[in-house]
């Protein structure tokens, strides 16, 4: 709890790092709640996601970036944008690393992109309640045989481990200054926004590799009804009418399991009663379209 007369401290932390390597859950749980959505699918965050978290009267905003990755299609090239973006304006990094995948033809490119960057850096090698401890420790010497860290930690951000250290390292290292958000609030997202990434996770765990990672989720509708509950409409986007069946189910069984567990979720983190109607439709080239990626909280790069 922050009072009047404690001196504030306010500053911007972007998380980076190869994609599916824990950004999203570690944001999650220096928050101390749900901001943004996990998977075990490579590349779910698409935008940048605010965080934002408190420690004493240190608010710290997390910049949740898209894993960096080499570039093929519009949609690569504007989630790459937007996690250096995040990174620009930053009074620390931190760079997370999976010690178990590593995804080193990822990792190394990115380990280079820091080298000269003025922002505080700071190692956090994630996943510690499954790695060898050996391996680990090898890991963090030849990284920072790279890169001089200004400091390294081992963590877990699924079960938070070492997290709380870590979190107290970086509030300390924030510069002085008045907080940039209201004490209650924990990210930037638009609630529109949002119920679209929670419908977009459930899309992701519940058909897993059936779904191929083009599949958006378009925001249509959002309003509140006279009792105060909300009405959502979503339209979910797909390249090919075959993937329109995967996502309806025989006799339109999944889609309902998608819209039951995610209007669940909502209605947990909103507070408020929801009604969520999703569709589907199929759009060949939807991520070369500028109106869904601004949808999606995308800038357009050409």
């Amino acid at each position: 709890m922050n009072t009047a007369d404690t001196p504030t401290q306010c500053g911007v932390v972007a998380v980076i790092g190869a994609p599916n390597a824990g950004k999203s859950t570690l944001v999650n749980q220096l928050v101390g709640q749900k901001v943004a959505i996990t998977s075990a699918k490579a590349q779910t965050t698409r935008a940048r996601m605010l965080g934002i978290a408190l420690f004493g009267p240190v608010q710290m905003i997390l910049v949740d970036t898209p894993g960096i990755f080499a570039p093929r299609r519009k949609l690569d090239r504007a989630m790459v944008s937007a996690a250096w973006e995040g990174a620009e304006s930053a009074d620390a990094i931190l760079l997370i690393v999976d010690p178990i995948k590593q995804r080193r033809h990822e990792l190394l490119p990115l380990i280079e992109a820091l080298q000269n960057r003025p922002e505080k850096k700071i190692l956090v090698l994630n996943k510690v309640d499954k790695a060898k401890k050996e391996p680990l420790l090898a890991l963090a010497q030849e990284l920072s045989e790279n890169i001089a860290f200004d400091e390294v930690f081992f963590i877990s951000a699924l079960t938070g481990d070492g997290v709380l250290e870590m979190k107290e390292a970086l509030a300390k290292a924030m510069p002085p200054g008045v907080w940039m958000y209201p004490e209650d609030q924990v990210s930037d997202a638009s609630e529109r926004l949002l119920a679209a990434e929670i419908t977009r996770e459930q899309l992701y765990q519940q058909l897993h590799e059936e779904l191929p990672y083009d599949s958006a989720v378009r925001p249509e509708q959002y309003k509140t009804r006279p009792d105060g509950s909300l009405e959502i409409h979503q339209q979910i986007v797909v390249a090919r009418d075959t993937q329109r069946g995967i996502v309806l189910g025989k006799g339109g069984q999944k889609i309902k399991s998608i819209g039951e567990a995610a209007r669940k979720e909502l209605s947990e983190i909103l507070g408020v009663k929801v009604h969520l109607f999703l569709h589907v439709k199929v759009l060949e080239n939807w991520s070369e379209d500028k109106e869904v990626f601004e949808e999606m909280g995308l800038d357009w790069v050409k």
